[in-house]
């Protein structure tokens, strides 16, 4: 009866503990994070277009494309697809992923495709690519905007950020904030 007793008190203390106090808790500290938590926003013409943290779909020509998402760029559902590298429907994915990539690519050779444009990350919610995979993609936006491309490679330039001290991790490039800036360009 004894271990009983405990049980049921180990059970309302946790239920208590995890469904009550720590999100309060979580909550509470969240308040003191940049923007209490809600996550970035960008904004264009006072109209939040997206957050700066999640990748989202874009597919008309005229902009750089993130990369792949095994959820549809779900936010309430993140995750990846879980086929392994040498399952034949992954590969047949990534296989059409890379036709489609060089068929709006025409300049491209097969081997200049940026992995990360044809793989989805492990979130499917990923905002960056590598600066490589959008200077691939700036003649085909150059194009579509009727822009030249020098000057689409200095945008990219300009919105790659460099690794923390130069040591934690890749540079990379936010999709969306190039995407904002890039019609920010158009428009003027």
């Amino acid at each position: 009866m004894k271990s009983m007793t405990i049980a049921v008190r180990l059970t309302f203390f946790c239920l208590l503990f995890f469904s009550l106090l720590y999100p309060l808790a979580v909550t509470g500290l969240a308040q003191w994070a940049p923007n209490a938590g809600r996550g970035e926003q960008v904004v264009r013409e006072g109209r939040v277009v997206g957050f700066a943290r999640v990748g989202q779909y874009f597919s008309r020509e005229a902009y750089f494309w993130g990369r792949p998402s095994a959820v549809q760029y779900n936010a309430a559902g993140s995750g990846g697809s879980n086929k392994g590298p040498n399952n034949p429907d992954y590969l047949a994915e990534v296989a059409a992923r890379v036709d489609t990539f060089l068929a709006r690519h025409p300049y491209l050779k097969r081997e200049e495709t940026p992995a990360e444009m044809v793989t989805a990350s492990g979130s499917g919610l990923d905002p960056h690519i590598s600066p490589a995979a959008a200077l691939a993609q700036a003649k085909r936006v150059a194009e579509a905007r009727k822009l030249p491309e020098a000057q689409l490679r200095e945008l990219v330039a300009r919105h790659t950020r460099q690794p923390l001290w130069g040591l934690f991790g890749p540079a990379c490039v936010n999709v969306l904030a190039l995407n904002v800036a890039l019609d920010e360009i158009s428009d003027n």
